[in-house]
């Protein structure tokens, strides 16, 4: 792994004309490509505002935390239908024709949390959600790509990154201060975050996008893979980012249940606050290690879900807020190095007309284990208690993690990566 860094080199199959339509152009300014991340940054945080409002709506609906691990689960099922169709769509169309469309049911997405009185208009919300973001992690990012130009692709992997991980852990945070601190708690955040996704709006149809080169003929519905040669990128990637996502999802969806049913905490902002701090560890981690070989980045990731997960299960047995803060933190710090590795392994290695679909692919390979993990411990820990639903989840996870930073490290070519 000598001489790459994060995102550095470019692939041969990206060279030449491969480069798109793009490349005659003139750069895009500095601040476009920061602005151009906002959309998903504001997508993100509707993902996870509903986290510190559960206790509520379980208050006053009732449903069981196997229902609510079932209710997060929704939003991976919209998720997945999205990565589906939006990255071929955005190769083929452009960015612009699948993020507005994403926008838009997110704003719905609002108004349906905003109103929510049954379980039904909850799973709806988180439907929607799931969608929106998946349209997000699709297009979105490969269009902060675009924007940055090829001459800006470590910039663009460390800003898309960042944007999903830092709108992700606002979002939580907005929704505990605002549902302790004003009136109609389940009301006001979506109400500023659709104030939030409007602006968004603003951004993506003034985006100074470049025309794709004409994109591969095939089904525009199919499941998302990478151009021949790319594959082992995606798999060392998919190796740590779903292990860290796994981790940072059982936080989003059983943490605040924790934090209540078994350690006492019962303040929303706590439970917020957890997520929002979280999710910053993600973000800041990753701008510490953008200089770092991929291979060791990735190899990181996995330590860290591995010491989150040891973290969790004695949060759980000794009753200890600060234990379970700490497994969040190495959960975030864990997955904002196995995304960043992994996009910045695609970035490199794939050309733009296929980067949203390539993008799609990795999300799903991550979320398809965030979904299945959280909800099981969700009815495993209705059967047997929190304590042991979360020991069985830390002990699968954690081998998991291990089998991640075991693939980096047999994967990885020495002179490449």
């Amino acid at each position: 792994m000598r001489g790459r860094t994060v995102g550095e080199g470019r692939a041969s199959g990206v060279a030449g004309g491969a480069e798109g339509a793009g490349a005659g152009r003139r750069a895009a300014p500095l601040w476009w490509v920061w602005l151009a991340a906002w959309p998903v940054a504001a997508v993100f945080v509707l993902s996870n505002a509903a986290t510190p409002l559960y206790v509520l709506w379980q208050r006053d609906i009732g449903f069981s935390k196997g229902m609510l691990t079932v209710i997060f689960a929704f939003y991976i099922v919209g998720l997945l239908g999205s990565l589906l169709v939006s990255g071929v769509v955005s190769d083929r169309l452009g960015r612009t024709h699948v993020l507005l469309p994403a926008l838009a049911l997110a704003l719905a997405a609002c108004a349906v949390f905003a109103t929510a009185s049954t379980v039904a208009a909850l799973i709806v919300a988180r439907l929607f959600s799931g969608i929106a973001v998946g349209a997000a992690v699709s297009a979105g990012m490969a269009a902060v790509t675009d924007v940055a130009g090829p001459e800006r692709k470590r910039l663009a992997a460390l800003l898309a990154s960042c944007a999903m991980v830092f709108g992700a852990g606002l979002g939580p945070l907005l929704a505990g201060v605002l549902s302790e601190t004003l009136p109609a708690p389940t009301v006001t955040v979506f109400v500023v975050e659709a104030a939030l996704l409007a602006s968004a709006v603003l951004a993506v149809l003034r985006m100074p996008l470049p025309r794709l080169a004409a994109p591969e003929r095939g089904a525009w519905v199919r499941v998302p893979g990478v151009p021949r040669g790319s594959g082992r990128q995606l798999v060392l990637g998919v190796a740590v980012f779903a292990p860290g996502i796994t981790a940072t999802s059982f936080v989003l969806s059983l943490g605040p249940s924790l934090l209540s049913g078994l350690l006492g905490a019962t303040n929303r902002i706590v439970a917020g606050a957890m997520a929002f701090v979280m999710f910053l560890a993600a973000t800041l981690v990753q701008f510490a290690v953008r200089r770092l070989r991929i291979r060791v980045i990735l190899v990181a990731g996995a330590a860290s879900v591995v010491t989150s997960t040891v973290a969790l299960i004695v949060a759980v047995h000794v009753s200890s807020v600060p234990l379970l803060v700490a497994a969040a933190l190495l959960a975030g710090a864990g997955q904002g190095m196995g995304q960043l590795g992994g996009l910045s392994l695609l970035n490199s290695a794939v050309p733009p007309w296929r980067l949203a679909e390539a993008n799609a692919a990795f999300n799903i390979g991550g979320y398809l284990l965030a979904g299945i993990l959280p909800v099981s411990a969700g009815y495993l820990s209705d059967a047997v208690g929190l304590t042991g639903g979360a020991t069985v989840f830390g002990g699968v996870l954690m081998g998991l993690a291990v089998i991640g930073g075991v693939v980096v490290v047999a994967g990885a070519r020495p002179a490449n990566e």
